[in-house]
């Protein structure tokens, strides 16, 4: 049986905090309605209605070497998988149900086919799997608060068999840790109302999961939702507890610590625009700065950054999507050093960006210049051995300048006669203490 051991679980987690940058992949039938991953629930669609999409499920131009192709290039170090979301399509080849993607006119194991391009490349592999399941007859329905019949008195839940359900869907993740490699992450999803830890009999779920695959990182969704922190940051961990925090679509205020005020291992999921699945009318894309920009802050508290694509009906990335992961991957191609590995500072949040830190070596993320030298609040000169700038490694001296005579005991970083930084979304200083 697992039980919770520190230095353990400080080394599992250990290639986590390198990476600190993933993708998230939402795929499905739902792609095709494409008014999200929870059109079903959200229109209290019958069964009968949605089971169209299942018979036209054959994304055409889906190719799993170029999803994993577009994650590295965009910095990514890991790629998560939606197996199964909440509506019960499985993505992948199931003995436990017909209503698998390889009964599909399609015919593809596509969590095969996504996870070895995504090992051919490098990267980090793990599964998303949905606690929850509006296709299985043994979930419940009606008064449910998030199923489509919830609302439907013709659905009751009588001769609905939780326990039937829990071997079900115990068996899809025994099948997907036994015949699909070594998986790096599994990220459960979600706990809400009673269900929550063992009415989802968790602890035979995590033993069974961790001895099928030794030094894998769950989340702490077996317990909470994208709110709630779990067991583990209670300082009280069952044998269920997340190894890392999911906080969801925000980046927490301070990062995460727990109440010893140790930090904790957390990582943020974000859509690009409103949307996890595909949504053809959603065009609340963020910018590629915005999303840069909120890489950095989640990393400067202390956090992973796992951003999503929604692929459409024919398995190809919104354009949007691709934009804004070529404009983070041309940026990775100079300022890297500054996100893999890196994390807190000690020193405040600087007036002009932010601060990442590995060891010895600040990396100031400058999202606008200062007016003059730049100071450099809570570092002294004696302390520094070099500054540089990352666009060109070209050195920032200490100022000398007359102007800021009247503050003797501030550092400043001389950035050169030019007005405008490098590049105007993030350029990045990279200060190397004694």
């Amino acid at each position: 049986m697992y039980q919770y051991n520190k230095a353990e679980y400080l080394r599992r987690m250990q290639w986590f905090r390198e990476a600190r940058l993933g993708m998230f992949i939402h795929f499905g039938l739902y792609a095709i309605p494409a008014r999200g991953e929870w059109v079903r629930s959200n229109e209290k669609m019958p069964e009968e209605d949605y089971l169209p999409f299942f018979h036209h499920f054959n994304p055409k131009h889906f190719d799993a070497t170029q999803w994993a192709k577009t994650a590295k290039a965009a910095g990514m170090r890991y790629l998560i998988l939606t197996a199964k979301h909440h509506d019960g399509f499985c993505l992948f080849d199931t003995a436990t149900t017909d209503y698998k993607s390889t009964n599909t006119p399609f015919g593809l194991d596509i969590v095969r086919e996504v996870l070895d391009a995504a090992r051919a490349e490098g990267l980090r592999v793990g599964l998303y799997y949905s606690l929850l399941d509006w296709h299985h007859p043994d979930y419940p329905h009606y008064g449910d608060r998030n199923h489509p019949m919830r609302s439907d008195e013709r659905h009751t839940n009588a001769g609905r068999i939780f326990s039937r359900y829990i071997e079900y869907y115990q068996s899809q993740v025994r099948e997907l840790c036994s015949n699909y490699g070594k998986l790096d992450i599994f990220w459960f999803d979600y706990s809400y109302d009673h269900l929550r830890g063992e009415a989802w009999e968790a602890t035979r779920l995590v033993n069974m999961v961790r001895s099928l695959q030794p030094g894998i990182i769950l989340n702490n969704r077996l317990e909470v939702s994208g709110e709630g922190y779990g067991s583990l940051a209670e300082g009280n961990p069952t044998p269920y507890h997340g190894d890392f925090i999911t906080p969801e679509r925000m980046i927490p205020p301070e990062g995460i610590r727990n109440q010893q005020g140790e930090e904790l291992f957390w990582e943020t999921c974000v859509t690009m625009n409103n949307n996890w699945g595909y949504c053809r009318d959603d065009r609340c894309f963020k910018s590629p700065e915005m999303i840069l920009r909120k890489l950095v802050e989640s990393i400067s508290k202390g956090g992973n950054f796992l951003l999503n694509v929604g692929p459409d009906g024919n398995g190809a990335f919104p354009p949007e999507a691709v934009e804004i992961l070529s404009f983070l991957g041309k940026w990775m191609e100079t300022n890297a050093e500054s996100i893999y590995g890196c994390g807190r500072s000690s020193l405040s949040k600087p007036e002009f960006g932010r601060y990442t830190q590995r060891g010895k070596t600040l990396y100031l993320h400058l999202f606008e210049n200062a007016l003059g030298p730049l100071p450099l609040l809570g570092i002294r000169k004696e302390e520094i051995e070099s500054a540089v700038l990352l666009h060109d490694y070209s050195q920032c001296p200490i100022s000398t300048s007359w102007v800021h005579s009247d503050y003797p005991h501030i550092t400043f970083l001389d950035l050169g006669p030019y007005p405008n930084l490098p590049d105007q979304t993030d350029t990045v200083v990279k200060i190397t203490l004694k």
